[in-house]
């Protein structure tokens, strides 16, 4: 199975998720778990079932999302080396088309949740950093390992990255956005993220 099947989340299987099967006690798995148990409760909520509801329940998972997400960090990774570059501005608007490229990558997988379920496994903390591992336990009974590193701010956990079966989120648009700036420009990957944004925005009047 390739890396981008596996991304019904691009935002790691927090879209998977239905019935923890454990869960460990430390922060990271604890604040982790508030998440999926709020995008949970949208997902099985009637009121939010059908064509109408539709986006009222995208733009509500987004916000749970964006809680326990810190897509500057994601973004800094992401960009790497190109990241110190940037103007200030330059990063608000790399955060935000970032942001909503990611999220158009697994909007439209919502309609195929079914109920899979999560494993919490493991968890490893040091100083700042952590890192859960999942298994999620599809309808099949097929096991697809998930590790999600974070980042402690003040008293809470944030996800900036995602492995999923070992390869990384992260290194995975790094490599694609990368390849752009080197064959064009930093302005052309800008250009293509902003129009594939506008691309989404005809299709959806």
């Amino acid at each position: 199975m390739t890396f981008k099947g596996l991304l019904f989340g691009v935002l790691g299987c927090l879209l998977m998720v239905l019935l923890p099967e454990s869960v460990l006690a430390g922060k990271p798995t604890e604040q982790l778990k508030e998440t999926t148990d709020k995008i949970i409760v949208l997902l099985k909520d009637p009121a939010m079932k059908g064509e109408e509801k539709k986006q009222v329940l995208q733009t509500m998972i987004r916000k749970c999302v964006d809680e326990r997400f810190d897509w500057t960090e994601m973004s800094r990774r992401t960009l790497a080396r190109h990241w110190r570059d940037r103007t200030e501005e330059e990063k608000k608007t790399f955060i935000k088309l970032y942001g909503e490229h990611l999220e158009r990558t697994y909007r439209d997988r919502i309609d195929d949740y079914s109920g899979e379920m999560v494993r919490y496994e493991d968890e490893i903390i040091e100083e700042r950093y952590a890192s859960v591992t999942a298994k999620v336990i599809t309808k099949k009974q097929t096991e697809i390992p998930v590790i999600y590193r974070m980042k402690k701010n003040g008293e809470d956990w944030y996800v900036y990255d995602i492995s999923i079966e070992g390869v990384s989120l992260i290194n995975n648009f790094r490599k694609q956005f990368n390849s752009i700036i080197h064959r064009n420009s930093y302005g052309k990957l800008i250009d293509m993220l902003k129009a594939k944004a506008e691309e989404e925005k005809e299709q959806n009047k």
